[in-house]
């Protein structure tokens, strides 16, 4: 099966580009690396020829407000319109949990938007929502730096291992069209600060971590709705401990 990655260049899409070529498909990583852009439509016709699904895991070079609104409305309508003309069967796309519950943050505003695309398309479609990934945790921390410290909030968190994201989509682009969300996350539910404290203390940083119930997210208040599953939800395997065993 020819199963397109939009956005194969990156950390999830290289990944699950390798593992579906390992299952025997045809995967075909899709980014502007490759000459195919979404957002300007340049290759999308040639990548998606032949295609039974497109997997869009892409990500938006800018996250000022309109400019990753534009990328992610941009690149989908360009993408759901040239899936009809290809007759492809499935859209499967990577956005997050908790878009609908951070009106604040400008990045979940432009996901939810994506979302809305896919879904008034006509194109038989899978949203996966993933929590927040273990691989990014440090730069997490790192944007929340003030005077030396690691502020953070206190808010309910439930991250996952990109290589267990990277198995749910692979499940999910070889399967049949949902024409629904599904919610995906890590087998472990604490607070933000002690995600973020046990990171760094496996990784040798010393700097200490303040746990601030008010601290913002990427700009947007968070609560402990905000960023964990509400209802049922896919939990993966790999914990956060066996994860920091074999982070660099």
């Amino acid at each position: 099966m020819k199963i397109v990655m939009i956005g194969g260049s990156g950390l999830i899409g290289s990944k699950l580009v390798a593992v579906l070529k390992q299952r025997g498909h045809d995967a075909l990583a899709a980014s502007p690396r490759t000459g195919v852009n979404s957002v300007t439509g340049e290759g999308l016709a040639e990548a998606l020829a032949g295609a039974e699904v497109v997997v869009d895991v892409s990500n938006a070079p800018s996250w000022e407000p309109a400019a990753v609104l534009d990328f992610f409305q941009t690149s989908s309508r360009n993408l759901v319109a040239a899936e009809a003309v290809a007759g492809v069967k499935h859209h499967v796309a990577l956005s997050i949990v908790g878009t609908d519950r951070a009106p604040g943050n400008s990045y979940f505003h432009a996901k939810l938007a994506q979302e809305q695309v896919i879904k008034s398309s006509g194109v038989p479609y899978t949203i996966v929502r993933a929590t927040q990934f273990f691989e990014f945790l440090s730069a997490i921390a790192d944007a929340g730096v003030v005077d030396g410290k690691v502020v953070v909030p206190t808010a309910s968190f439930q991250p996952i291992a990109a290589d267990d994201v990277v198995s749910a989509l692979a499940s999910v682009a070889t399967g049949a069209p949902l024409n629904a969300t599904i919610d995906i996350a890590g087998p472990e539910k604490a607070p933000f600060n002690t995600f973020i404290a046990r990171r760094l203390k496996a990784a040798g940083d010393v700097r200490p971590v303040v746990a601030d119930p008010n601290a913002q997210y990427y700009g947007a208040a968070i609560d402990d709705r905000s960023l964990v599953p509400l209802g049922s939800a896919r939990l993966s395997p790999t914990g956060f401990d066996e994860w920091l065993a074999t982070a660099t």
